[in-house]
């Protein structure tokens, strides 16, 4: 077999055939409603997402229609990541103490509240110094509050819900509605705002869904956990206390590479999805083109996060799938800052979207697991909730760097941008410095990363205590007898 001679494979197989004997011997119980749950999950992260990203694919559009500049729309999207810095915190404590259910439907409400906002702030009838972007950016604030509360569920929701032989699915669909989210805004944002530069039309329209996941929520998760556990580690679940399980983090090794080259990636990623409208307008390459490029980039991370996910479902190989696939997201990085600067490539720049985001997305659930394997028994929310506020941190920066590193160009003739009169930037040496970033932290995470199983190896010792248990009462009986 595939396995033979590995020791690591065989003990993941003894672990993931102990597992299967705890679920014989003690017979956990699975409830049907938690696909709604993860439904619901899904359609209000992919919601957020849209909210977020809704001005990058149109970035020189938006500027022109709210008389602004580029940096003032960048904002937009970098005030999710302002907010989730303080916020995130609060929000992890929430998740772990107060549960999922009052967690998700006050994400929602925000979510819906914040969209309504930012439709509110285009409308004709509102004064003039209260239009457009000041209000604007209060309903992206609130949208951003509802994200901390929303990015962190995926894995207190496998946790709880879910068997081990699902978790790492569960929290990949749970986790990838938000780059399917990212997807519709650049498909949509493009062809709702058109040439006519129709703003208002595309914050309606991305309105509705916020209001959908609203009702769903609110009328529709009466608990946070279900009835009885669906597997060993929920059912002896006793996370830390929230102070506690930080304090842990911050001693784990392991956990802390973890946190800084995954942030990194993250980073990476953020301001990839942020600038990329900007960085191929200058070449000359359309708006359309650029959502095109940033779809392809998220459909292919999509597609790469479902069989990534089978795969480390079956294997439990959370570290080998994570190293790789980090080495083949660097490369592509690479290729992707090379042919972006270069005219009339859109098919070699096309496929180097592709490729990122087919080895690099895919990564996000499984470190997600990773990082509550590593970390157990700290609680989920607060193991993912740090992960994420690394690639906030990061990502600021970041994007504050690349944008500090932009030269204007004396002659452009070739662009495409109307970026409210800014005249076109220099992407060159930016893309070539967050290529560097995404390789320097994929070296770093695979030459240092190692670390157990710990979360698999508390489920494998619970099912020898059952085990042992039901030899007793075995025992037992036939003296009685």
């Amino acid at each position: 077999m595939e396995d033979d001679g590995d020791p690591g494979s065989d003990e993941v197989r003894i672990i993931r055939e102990s597992s299967q004997d705890l679920r014989n011997l003690v017979g956990f119980k699975l409830y049907r409603r938690r696909w709604f749950i993860l439904f619901v999950l899904c359609l209000l992260n992919c919601s957020n997402a849209m909210l977020w990203l809704s001005f990058a694919p149109v970035a020189d559009q938006t500027a022109q229609y709210l008389g602004a500049s580029l940096d003032q729309v960048n904002w937009l999207s970098l005030v999710y990541m302002v907010v989730a810095i303080p916020l995130s915190f609060v929000t992890t404590w929430m998740l772990d103490t107060l549960g999922l259910r009052i967690s998700l439907i006050l994400g929602s409400w925000l979510n819906m509240a914040g969209s309504g906002l930012r439709y509110l702030s285009v409308l004709e009838s509102l004064p003039a110094g209260v239009r457009y972007f000041p209000l604007l950016m209060g309903g992206q604030t609130l949208c951003a509050l509802a994200q901390t509360l929303v990015i962190f569920s995926p894995t207190k929701l496998a946790a709880l819900w879910f068997p081990e032989h699902q978790r790492a699915t569960a929290n990949m669909v749970a986790s990838m509605s938000n780059p399917v989210g990212l997807l519709f805004a650049n498909i949509f944002s493009p062809m709702i705002v058109g040439s006519d530069n129709n703003l208002p039309l595309m914050l309606g329209i991305y309105a509705i869904p916020a209001l959908v996941v609203c009702i769903l929520a609110t009328l529709g998760i009466q608990e946070s956990v279900p009835p009885s556990p669906p597997s060993a580690s929920a059912e002896t679940a006793n996370s830390e206390p929230f102070l506690q399980g930080i304090k842990l983090l911050l001693k784990n090794k392991a956990y802390l590479i973890l946190l800084l080259c995954f942030g990194s990636g993250i980073a990476v990623f953020t301001c990839f999805t942020t600038l990329l409208e900007q960085i191929l307008c200058v070449k000359g390459y359309a708006n359309d083109f650029a959502g095109l490029c940033g779809a392809l980039f998220i459909l292919f991370g999509v597609v790469g996060a479902f069989f990534l996910g089978l795969y480390v479902d079956k294997t439990k190989k959370f570290i080998e799938a994570t190293k790789i696939n980090m080495s083949f997201t660097a490369l592509a990085c690479i290729g992707l800052a090379v042919v972006s600067q270069l005219r009339d490539q859109k098919a070699a720049v096309a496929a180097m979207c592709s490729l990122f985001g087919f080895f690099g997305f895919s990564i996000y659930p499984v470190a997600m697991e990773l990082s509550v394997e590593c970390s157990y028994p700290v609680g989920e929310a607060s193991s993912a909730g740090l992960l994420f506020i690394s690639g906030q941190v990061q990502s600021i920066v970041y994007i504050i760097i690349l944008q500090a590193l932009t030269q204007p160009l004396a002659d452009s003739p070739f662009s495409t941008c109307a970026a409210g009169g800014d005249s076109a930037l220099s992407w060159r040496v930016p893309v070539l410095v967050m290529a560097s970033l995404c390789s320097l932290g994929t070296c770093f995470f695979v030459i240092f990363f190692h670390t157990d199983y710990r979360r698999l190896q508390a489920e494998a010792g619970a099912t020898q205590g059952v085990g042992r248990a039901r030899s007793l009462n075995t025992e037992d009986s036939g003296e009685v007898e």
